[in-house]
């Protein structure tokens, strides 16, 4: 008897291992869009390693008609538990039926800056006519196929008066970080959301552009409703958007909801 307690015990133990082994190794299927996925690429890694849930990433923008695109990806039927985007067009797919009403969560507010080629004189753009005289000058004019692109494209160019002046010089850059096209000299100048042009190598980070001319995109999170992990993917977005990471995700040149 006495041998007996002991294996029934150690038995137990390897029983129990087992069953919370198989409860927390969730296999998460995450989309995320360009502006978040610095912040995601230091915080993702960091979940998995605290909960044991692995995390299959796949990346893409928020919208367009690129094959990559998240709501292009949800349509074909790819599977998701989490899909991380820029907030109006997370609320489109939730008004499609698509992600689950409610589940949305804000995690963070991205601005757009400039970059030039490593070396190059960096201008002066914290105010609106600076910008406007850098646009002018600049020999080449790159920005994103994004949110911030859209926006530069259809309202900044107007905002400054300049849009006949710039429209021949100005160019759309899919797909590719704009500070690529910078860094090797292709464009002089590039703008995209900070977090966009921060990690590329070969290009100065300038500034964000002034606060009056700003078109601030929102990031938010939400759970699709054919999630096949609903309660580690709402734990995933609790965790995203949690204060004690803050400081990472400023790390990566966005701002923090909870500061606004």
């Amino acid at each position: 008897m006495k041998n007996l307690l002991p294996k029934l015990c150690a038995a137990a133990l390897i029983a129990t291992s087992a069953a919370a082994s198989s409860v927390q190794a969730a296999d998460l299927h995450v989309m995320s869009s360009g502006g978040f996925t610095a912040a995601y690429k230091v915080l993702g890694p960091r979940f998995a390693s605290e909960t044991g849930n692995t995390l299959d990433t796949a990346l893409g923008p928020s919208m367009g008609k690129s094959p990559e695109a998240i709501p292009n990806r949800l349509e074909r039927g790819e599977p998701a538990d989490v899909v991380i985007m820029v907030g109006y067009a997370l609320d489109e797919l939730i008004k499609q039926g698509k992600v689950v009403p409610g589940s949305r969560v804000e995690l963070a507010d991205s601005r757009i800056g400039m970059v030039v080629r490593d070396g190059a004189a960096k201008p002066d753009i914290s105010s609106a006519e600076g910008l406007r005289q850098t646009l002018l000058h600049a020999k080449s004019v790159a920005y994103s196929d994004s949110a911030s692109g859209v926006y530069i494209e259809r309202e900044l160019f107007t905002k400054l008066g300049i849009e006949d002046q710039v429209k021949s010089k100005a160019k759309m850059i899919p797909r590719i970080p704009v500070a690529s096209v910078v860094a090797n000299g292709d464009y002089e100048i590039g703008f995209q959301q900070v977090s966009e042009l921060l990690p590329v190598k070969g290009a100065t980070f300038v500034g964000k552009i002034p606060e009056s001319l700003q078109s601030v995109t929102r990031f938010a999170a939400g759970i699709p409703v054919s999630a096949q992990h609903p309660k580690e993917a709402k734990a995933l977005l609790d965790y995203l958007a949690s204060p004690g990471v803050q400081a990472d995700v400023k790390s990566t040149g966005l701002d923090s909801v909870a500061a606004h």
